[in-house]
């Protein structure tokens, strides 16, 4: 069982930047793919970026550009670098990891960010 806590969210004004992070319990070197996701009020939960063991990331159309995924393997942490937020950018964003080995997935318990106009 990997245990995943997001940290680093908070209150920020529209234009401005915030860096997620998420720490698990165990080596993140098996586990295959790691990525942010977000649910905004009254709104399905979505992907945001995903990152795996080899480095390859994906982004959603929304954020392309503005946010960066990373994972530091030594650290057992993935990150969310996020510049030019926009108030639409507000939303639990949650992290989670996939084990392809079993199938496992892990959710983290979410962080909260707010982008204020």
């Amino acid at each position: 069982q990997v245990q995943l806590v997001e940290s680093g969210g908070g209150l920020v004004q529209a234009g401005g930047s915030l860096k997620l992070s998420c720490t698990a319990s165990a080596s993140i070197a098996s586990l295959n793919v790691m990525g942010w996701y977000r649910q905004a009020p009254g709104k399905q939960r979505e992907s945001v970026a995903t990152i795996t063991t080899g480095g390859s990331t994906n982004y959603s159309d929304s954020v392309k550009g503005r946010f960066t995924i990373s994972r530091d393997n030594a650290k057992n942490a993935v990150y969310l670098q996020m510049s030019s937020l926009k108030p639409e950018d507000t939303a639990v964003y949650y992290c989670k990891a996939v084990k392809f080995v079993g199938y496992r997935v892990y959710w983290g318990q979410g962080t909260q960010v707010t982008v204020s106009s």
